[in-house]
Formats: C-alpha cells, sequence, structure tokens
C-alpha cells in the first residue's frame, strides 16, 4: 500500500495515512492519490480497522498538484476523483488531521473526510482561479454543502486563504484547535472514533452524505469545465506566473 510519497499502517485499530512530500507542502501526483486510494480501500475492507486517520508532513497537508509540473493539474484530475470518491463511499469513518496549508486538491480531500480537524493557523486555499482553472476533486459540491453557496464563490473566486480557526467558525471543518494541541486533540478523536459503533457509523456516513452530496454531478461539471480551461491560454499563463512567482496577466483566451 504503501509509496515513498504516501505511508500507510495500522496502528491497532487506526489506519494510518500519511502524505510525506514535505519539500513541496504535500503537493500530490496521480500516482499518490492512487496510493491513497488504495490504502482506504484497504483498510475499508479490514474489521479490524475501526477508523482511518489522513494527514501529512512538514508544514503542510496537502497544497494540491505540483505546478512545476506541466499538466500537473489536469493529471490530478481523474486520480483525485477516484480518491474524493474512495472516501466518502468508505464504510469506516476518516478523519482529516489538518495540520498545515490545505490548497487544491487538498481541499476536497480534507473535506470529504467525514471529520475534519485543522490547527487554528492552517491555511484553506482555492487557489485555482489563480491558475485561470476552476475547482475540482468535488470541490464545487463539498464545499458549497459546507458554507452555503455565497461563501463557496467568495472562496472559489478570489483564492483567499481562510484560517483554520475562521474555516471551522464558518463550518467548512469539523473543528479547529490551537497547534500546540492538535496533536492531543488528533488522539483523543481517533480513540472515540475506534472506540464508537462501526455498523451505526457506516449507516450514518451513507445516509448524511447522499442527502448533503451529488458527486457524480459536480464531477461531471468539474471535468467538462476543467478540461476546457486547461487548453487555455489563461491556464498556461497562470501556470507560468505561479512557477516563476509572478503576477499573471489574463486575457480571456
Amino acid at each position: 500500500m504503501s509509496t515513498p510519497t504516501v505511508r500507510s499502517a495500522a496502528d491497532g485499530p487506526v489506519g494510518r495515512i500519511t502524505i510525506d512530500a514535505p519539500e513541496r507542502l504535500g503537493a500530490v501526483d496521480p500516482d499518490m492519490c492512487d496510493a491513497i486510494t488504495d490504502a482506504l480501500t484497504a483498510f475499508d475492507a479490514d474489521p479490524a480497522v475501526r477508523v482511518v486517520a489522513l494527514g501529512g508532513t512538514g508544514r503542510g497537508f496537502c497544497s494540491g498538484a505540483p505546478l512545476s509540473a506541466e499538466g500537473a493539474q489536469m493529471g490530478v484530475l481523474e486520480a483525485g476523483e477516484r480518491m474524493v470518491r474512495a472516501i466518502v463511499g468508505s464504510s469506516t469513518p476518516v478523519v482529516a488531521l489538518v495540520h498545515g496549508v490545505a490548497a487544491g486538491i487538498g481541499v476536497p480531500m480534507a473535506l470529504a473526510c467525514d471529520y475534519a480537524l485543522t490547527a487554528d493557523e492552517a491555511p484553506f486555499v482555492l487557489a485555482f482561479s489563480r491558475i485561470g482553472l476552476m475547482p475540482d476533486g468535488g470541490a464545487t459540491a463539498l464545499v458549497t454543502a459546507a458554507v452555503g453557496r455565497a461563501r463557496s464563490m467568495r472562496l472559489a473566486l478570489t483564492g483567499e486563504a481562510l484560517d483554520g480557526a475562521t474555516a471551522a467558525q464558518w463550518g467548512l471543518v469539523a473543528e479547529s484547535v490551537p497547534t500546540e494541541r492538535f496533536e492531543e486533540r488528533a488522539g483523543e478523536l481517533l480513540a472515540a472514533f475506534a472506540a464508537g459503533p462501526p455498523l451505526a457509523y457506516a449507516e450514518t456516513k451513507a445516509a448524511v452524505n447522499a442527502a448533503a452530496l451529488d458527486l457524480d454531478a459536480a464531477f461531471a461539471r468539474e471535468d467538462a469545465g476543467q478540461r476546457r480551461l486547461g487548453a487555455t491560454e489563461d491556464h498556461r499563463e497562470g501556470a507560468a506566473a505561479f512557477v516563476g512567482k509572478r503576477r499573471p496577466t489574463f486575457h480571456g483566451r
């Protein structure tokens, strides 16, 4: 299940999946997304695993796709969808441990989990518009279901960073705690879920997700829009500007 950049192992009743790419703030490529999907699927099939923890190392949870690679964002599109489907479809509770930056696909990755714990200062950024793209990975459904249309539109169009404390106040995530309390609180949560009723959790997950999310429709819209945008000059300019650390100049073509 593990790769050099995605580690997975069972720790008693806790299945731990760790994005271990600190040098790029946890940015993921398609192989890493697939490794996360495979690990989730394996843990969900193991009755000894009662809760799955998804986290990162260094200063990042997951900062999206590594834009230094040409076309990286589009390459993650399908693999990211499979990963988000696996998180939402898992009968085992999945807890996102967002200690650092969550950006790009990292945002829907965290929100697809059943409980997202974040550190107060951890930023959430839907930065797609900065590179001439739209949110994907189910973000248009997951963010809107969490915070409503107005705030979802604000985050998607402006690309502003939202700190973890504000994200919790808005209802984007379940809970935010001071950084010095993060590991302790994570341990408390995982222990509580591991001791909980697995059958009730599975039925509850399925019912709430069915009521709140239509990921099939969201993925279809995002796929179509993202593929159109990925072929534009604006996206090429936005990606080049991001890598070059300069302000992009968009022309609408």
